[in-house]
């Protein structure tokens, strides 16, 4: 059989994304059995959460990675290339090795299994990881937890990161059922590490933990960072403690997901795998993770963020006013994206008052909002908004009339993130994109 090309292999999972999203372990559980439940072979670390999760999924990575450990890391969605989703300390899967592996998994999925384009990738990973023979990998969920494809595994050590509203027709309508979803990876006697969560979610996942054993480790209780950013911050655990901790991810925010990370890692010490302090001080400087308030250009500065609930908004806005306090002089202008299946007026409520100047757009995606769209939607509250027909329209527009000190910030989709990012790389963007 002659294996595929990477840009056919690459049509071919797009081409699984029409199926939609099956939320289910049966079919990811023998696919698994039939290549040899690759899973099985290295040790675990599972993280989930609305929010935060990525960012505290590659700060694990990269203090286990500075101590010396061989570490995979599966997050989604990506960027721009698919390829981000694999990798091994920090490099991506190779195409070659990606057409492989899926020639591989379709020889063995057929007749009997459909495998979705995420139970696909999932075993891609799996197997990936288990050939480069990992040490260590760390997921991230993709969506919810109980049924999602990267639940099949038995981790260390797991941890929620955030609960919000998202993904509400997959995981329920309050916050109380997707925290729900989400405790669906806490496994017996598997400790768990929560974030900040709201009192009822939390209770949630504490009645999970508390009915299968699992000891449960939370923010503010058990272990606290203190500091106004990550730049410089003081974590205190339960046996660690460092100061003067440095990461060079921006907003006040990523102290709580510094803090989850560095929860893991003190659990999974007590389980074999040992990361020194100086091994976290150079994870952490080093850990990179792009398109979450990340600046691709200056004067004016342009920052890519990929917000795109109502949680993660109010996160923005706080950036955007503390941004403001400090270049009173400085304006700000938003350009914005959604996914038909989201909330704008929810989602754009915190960042108006920050903001001077409203674009709305549209990702390159069937399931993306247009920007016409999003401006019936949003008539009442932001009656000013403009409409720019593609992202490089609205970016092209809002340089125009910025000064050098103004801030353009793009957000509401890590879809429309990852084209925008694209494009000022001047690289193409791959077509698997969900």
């Amino acid at each position: 059989m002659t294996t595929m090309t990477y840009s056919a292999t690459v049509q071919f999972l797009y081409g699984l994304q029409q199926h939609g999203i099956k939320l289910g372990l049966e079919t990811i559980r023998a696919l698994l059995t039939r290549v040899g439940e690759p899973h099985r072979r290295y040790p675990i670390l599972h993280i989930g959460g609305t929010n935060g999760k990525g960012s505290t999924a590659a700060m694990t990575a990269a203090m286990l990675q500075a101590a010396g450990y061989r570490v995979g890391l599966y997050t989604s969605p990506h960027l721009i290339d698919f390829r981000e989703r694999v990798r091994v300390n920090g490099a991506m899967i190779p195409e070659a090795r990606v057409s492989r592996l899926v020639e591989m998994l379709r020889g063995v999925a057929e007749p009997d299994l459909a495998p979705t384009f995420f139970e696909f990738t999932t075993a891609l990973a799996f197997q990936y990881f288990c050939e480069c023979r990992v040490e260590v990998a760390v997921l991230e969920v993709g969506l919810g937890g109980r049924f999602d494809a990267t639940n099949v595994v038995e981790p260390l050590a797991t941890a929620i990161t955030t609960i919000g509203l998202d993904h509400e027709a997959y995981l329920g309508s309050t916050l109380d059922a997707i925290a729900f979803e989400k405790a669906g990876i806490v496994k017996p006697a598997v400790p768990v590490v929560l974030g900040r969560l709201e009192a009822s979610p939390r209770g949630v996942i504490e009645q999970r933990a508390s009915a299968v054993g699992a000891p449960v480790y939370g923010l503010d209780r058990e272990f606290h960072c203190h500091g106004t950013s990550a730049a410089d911050c003081r974590y205190v655990g339960m046996a660690a403690q460092y100061d003067h901790l440095s990461a060079p991810l921006q907003g006040r925010f990523q102290l709580d997901n510094l803090a989850c990370a560095l929860a893991l890692i003190e659990l999974t010490r007590e389980r074999g795998l040992v990361v020194p302090e100086a091994a976290v001080r150079s994870g952490l400087q080093h850990v990179a993770w792009e398109g979450r308030l990340d600046i691709v250009g200056d004067a004016p500065t342009v920052m890519l963020d990929g917000a795109h609930n109502p949680a993660a908004a109010a996160v923005l806005a706080e950036y955007l006013a503390d941004w403001r306090r400090a270049r009173p002089d400085a304006r700000i202008s938003l350009i914005v994206g959604m996914m038909r299946d989201k909330h704008p007026r929810e989602f754009l409520a915190p960042l108006l008052p920050q903001v001077d100047r409203l674009i709305l757009t549209q990702a390159d995606l069937p399931r993306a909002s247009t920007g016409s769209e999003l401006r019936l939607l949003l008539r009442d509250c932001a009656p000013s908004a403009e409409v720019a027909p593609t992202p490089a329209d609205a970016l092209a527009s809002a340089k125009r009339s910025a000064a050098p000190s103004d801030l353009i910030c793009v957000t509401g989709s890590l879809m429309l993130v990852g084209e925008l990012k694209a494009l000022l790389r001047g690289c193409s963007l791959s077509p698997v994109r969900g």
